[in-house]
């Protein structure tokens, strides 16, 4: 298996932990484990007991049932617990998909979910989405991607990278194409519970359809990235033994300290995704601001779901611009060459708390250089 670089996590590498302001960033605002303990009463002794041998491959069985309260339809049986988002999608794409079947990737999207399947001998073809109407998504497109070999779609709503986020009737006719067709549904819902408009939230699709896997992780919408905890919930139990079977191959199980905190975080999850739409919800009048004052640089679409959003750079090159930045003023921005797309985007991201000093100076080194 011959998997290519991931540009996104090379490029984090480089600059990540050397560059002040990250303005770029795809999580949200994280918090000590002091701050997470005192979200409920009795936890930092409990904390400071717990022990520290292996845990069920599953997942712990109190972690589970928490994770399982966000679905309508699915209990603690149906999910499975995996160190980050990351290994669910490599289980998936190794154990589900083979070589010889066909996977219709929502595009753009996190590299993983097209670069393993491709690496394991499986065709991809990508579902793209209309920038000059949105972002939006065509369902109509689904028809001339169907093959006879086509196993299962790839969609993360909202999305990474451009803030786009369907409506109901899209949603259910992705459902309804993927039922009349007998096709596996990998939800990618990172970023769900992060919607604007809480009107605009759309159903987990492990809840409403029976083929369906969703995705999620501690690290984006409640801001525990260092946790490294992610899971998958899916009704349909073969499904579920294989990918257990394999992660006996990758991590066998999950680390203690992170399962315990991960339980706390999940019994309190809404306070947590309220506090990150909050600060998300701010720093994007803060962004509408600077976008329209360097209107002739950039040409913004506000997100509506999610930390981040897809501005395209009129400037030139985005990938120099971003090095230029970083380089320069110590601000790190993310081009949209690392999507395997043109060079003519940037990545920001709207969910830390200092995201107004960093766009202060880049509204500054703009001035400087652009005036």
């Amino acid at each position: 298996m011959n998997i290519p670089p991931f540009k996104i996590e090379r490029y984090f590498a480089k600059y990540e932990f050397n560059a002040p302001y990250l303005l770029s960033s795809s999580d949200c605002e994280a918090m000590s484990i002091g701050d997470l303990l005192a979200l409920e009463p009795g936890s930092v002794e409990a904390f400071h007991n717990h022990w520290l041998g292996y845990t069920e491959s599953q997942g712990d069985p109190a972690l589970r049932q928490s994770i399982a309260r966000m679905y309508a339809n699915c209990s603690a049986d149906d999910v499975l617990v995996f160190t980050g988002a990351e290994e669910g999608i490599f289980n998936f794409m190794q154990g589900v998909l083979q070589a010889g079947d066909h996977l219709i990737c929502h595009f753009p999207c996190y590299q993983s979910a097209h670069s393993i399947a491709k690496a394991n001998g499986v065709e991809v073809s990508f579902w793209q989405q209309n920038e000059a109407d949105d972002w939006a998504l065509d369902l109509a497109d689904l028809t001339k991607l169907l093959q006879p070999n086509t196993k299962a779609i790839y969609v993360n709503f909202p999305n990474n990278p451009t803030g786009y986020h369907p409506n109901r009737d899209l949603f259910d006719g992705l459902v309804e194409f993927a039922r009349q067709h007998n096709l596996y549904i990998f939800s990618d819902e990172v970023y769900r519970e992060l919607e604007s408009d809480t009107s605009l939230q759309l159903p987990a699709m492990c809840d409403v359809y029976e083929k369906a896997l969703s995705l999620c992780v501690t690290s984006k919408a409640y801001g525990l990235a260092g946790l490294r905890i992610g899971w998958l919930a899916t009704r349909d139990q073969a499904v579920y033994g294989r990918l257990l079977e394999l992660k006996d191959y990758i991590t066998i199980c999950n680390s203690a300290p992170s399962e315990f905190l991960a339980r706390i975080a999940m019994d309190h999850r809404e306070t947590l995704a309220a506090r990150n739409l909050n600060i998300i919800t701010k720093n994007l009048d803060i962004a509408d601001e600077f976008f329209g004052r360097f209107s002739t640089l950039f040409e913004w679409k506000r997100p509506l779901a999610g930390p981040i959003a897809f501005p395209k750079y009129l400037g030139g090159s985005a990938l120099e611009f971003s090095q230029q930045v970083t380089n320069e003023a110590g601000i790190m921005l993310l081009p949209g060459t690392v999507y395997e797309l043109d060079d003519a985007h940037i990545r920001f991201g709207f969910g830390r708390q200092n995201f107004e000093e960093g766009i202060t100076k880049l509204s500054d080194f703009l001035t400087k250089t652009k005036a």
